[in-house]
């Protein structure tokens, strides 16, 4: 899938720099050369001998080394690949990017560069979670710098949250979606999936038995088509797709405002199972039993994400795709919430306990748009996927 493609390899200093040597495998698996360049402080936790022995050729390393210059001075070597891959990319790496530095050779490469770069943080969750790094990704994300990772997980330094470094699989996927020459190359697509939790108190939550596996799979199916997917998922039972944008939410309220943070984009997919109401007084302790009786609940409406979408004066995706999730009067009721919600597509299905749907592995779906309604067969939910991606695709060219 990457024969042909040149990818250079930035590898920071951190203990996740190790990860670096099974990356450069895993590319040159699927075809890729890999150039690599390696920071001082990378050389700390992997020597360029290592490096330039799994990659076949020598390792990068001194911005004023004379006999590379001679062959290919820094500014062609930023711009000779398809990629730049920043792994680890530490928390000084990406505050040098953020801010402009050029003080040695990496930094030098990706101030000099015209060639996309992707970034694969690696940092201890405080320094992840601190404003200024903070600040720095959103920097680089509006530079339209891509990122993969952090995952959340234990970390050489005893601590746990997110921080990480995406393992080498995903960074991989990362590396393909961004150079996929897809049908959906360029285009930013905004998928939510799986369920809400919307809490009663510190143990119970309102929820439904969406798995998210259908949204997942759109998600790696809108990926493979070239397509750059922002993927904001409830808590869901399945694991989200590598190589994409991972925005994980909990409350409907997070995941809103998660879909207009990542605005604008050319669609907008909402897949996710949304819970219609939340309690308005979650209670910071958990409930007990009471000789007064069973407790009172009042509810208030969540925010309709969809609707809201579908009727942006500024910044509307140009395809705004609704799902609805029915157990009876399939057609009528979605082609009755399409019209309410202002969105263009609506993909409905039946989820009532016989069909299995709910939380299964395969789906029958109903595409409902100006043109009617179109019954699909019931297949697996990658399939519908693939089939769903392909449509999106079509859409989005023929609008230009």
């Amino acid at each position: 899938m990457l024969a042909n493609k040149r990818i250079l390899l930035i590898i920071g200093g951190g203990i996740a720099a190790y990860k670096s040597l099974e990356l450069i495998r895993r590319l040159q698996d699927q075809g890729a050369e890999v150039v690599p360049v390696l920071t001082k402080a990378g050389e700390e936790f992997v020597t360029p001998l290592s490096v330039s022995a799994l990659a076949g050729q020598a390792v990068h390393r001194d911005l004023f080394d004379l006999t590379a210059e001679a062959e290919m001075g820094h500014i062609q070597l930023s711009r000779s690949a398809d990629l730049l891959v920043v792994a680890p990319a530490t928390a000084d790496l990406m505050a040098k990017m953020a801010n402009g530095h050029a003080n040695d050779l990496a930094s030098t490469l990706l101030l000099a560069t015209d060639t996309p770069v992707l970034l694969a943080p690696a940092m201890n969750v405080r320094m992840w979670q601190h404003p200024a790094t903070q600040r720095n990704l959103a920097t680089l994300l509006a530079d339209g710098v891509a990122c993969v990772g952090p995952d959340e997980g234990g970390m050489a330094c005893g601590e746990f949250g997110p921080g990480r470094l995406a393992e080498p699989e995903a960074i991989v996927a990362a590396i393909t979606a961004k150079l996929s020459d897809g049908p959906l190359k360029g285009r930013r697509i905004v998928v939510t999936s799986g369920p809400t939790h919307e809490p009663i108190d510190p143990v119970r939550y309102i929820a439904n038995r969406s798995s998210g596996a259908q949204g997942t799979a759109l998600a790696r199916a809108l990926r493979d088509l070239g397509a750059e997917v922002v993927f904001i998922t409830g808590p869901a039972s399945v694991a989200p797709p590598e190589g994409v944008e991972v925005v994980p939410v909990e409350t409907a309220q997070q995941m809103a405002d998660a879909v207009f943070a990542a605005l604008p984009a050319d669609a907008g997919v909402f897949a996710a199972a949304v819970a219609d109401w939340r309690v308005t007084s979650a209670s910071d302790r958990k409930l007990k039993k009471s000789k007064d009786g069973l407790p009172v609940m009042e509810f208030a409406e969540n925010p309709d994400i969809l609707k809201t979408v579908a009727h942006l004066d500024e910044g509307r995706p140009g395809l705004v795709v609704g799902f609805a999730a029915e157990t009876n009067d399939v057609v009528d009721n979605a082609t009755a919430k399409r019209l309410r919600k202002g969105c263009d597509w609506i993909v409905a299905n039946d989820v009532s306990p016989a069909t299995g749907i709910m939380g299964g592995s395969e789906n029958a779906v109903i595409l409902i748009s100006d043109a009617g309604a179109e019954s699909w067969p019931r297949m697996d939910k990658t399939a519908v996927a693939r089939q769903l991606a392909e449509r999106i695709a079509a859409a989005l060219t023929d609008k230009g």
